[in-house]
């Protein structure tokens, strides 16, 4: 089954500050895109997987990225190295999304194996490795494939989004 995939993120804004005479302005724009084609070495992928999840006030969830995900044909999956990941929380949400520190066989390719990133509602964070990266984020079967998602508080559910690209070797 072939797989064409590809993940670009932008960064703009413009900054002006007005004088008398003229208003001087400074410009950002950082754009960067990848695209990967078909395989499992550099500049390849393989496998993707996306989901809307929800988790209840207080609880947790952790994504076993080594063989019990499955992707929209029915298969289950099994990621070696993840290449690109997305995730966002919605801005529907109260209490923020964690992501990290499963408690047991963590993924640590990304945040090491007790670390978290917080994603306060309505934010996303985009992870895009380059096409001549050909370890990118490694995932380790049964010891080091365990992505914990948790709702960071009690009272109400989060709602977030995820996406996953990667390969199978």
């Amino acid at each position: 089954m072939a797989l064409t995939s590809s993940a670009s993120v932008a960064l703009n804004g413009v900054q002006t500050n007005p004088l008398d005479l003229a208003t001087p302005a400074m410009d950002l724009k950082i754009r960067d895109a990848t695209t990967w084609s078909t395989g499992t070495g550099a500049g390849k992928a393989d496998r993707i997987w996306s989901d809307r999840r929800t988790l209840a006030a207080s609880a947790s969830e952790d994504l076993d990225l080594a063989g019990v995900l499955v992707d929209a044909f029915g298969a289950t999956i099994t990621f070696a190295r993840i290449k690109g990941l997305y995730i966002a929380a919605s801005a529907a949400n109260t209490n923020n999304v964690v992501v990290g520190n499963a408690t047991s066989n963590a993924w640590a390719a990304l945040l090491g194996a007790t670390h978290t990133l917080t994603l306060r509602p309505g934010t996303s964070i985009c992870l895009v490795t380059g096409v001549a990266d050909a370890t990118c984020y490694a995932v380790t079967a049964g010891t080091g494939d365990q992505l914990k998602i948790l709702n960071s508080a009690a009272g109400t559910s989060v709602t977030y989004d995820i996406g996953i690209i990667g390969c199978s070797a």
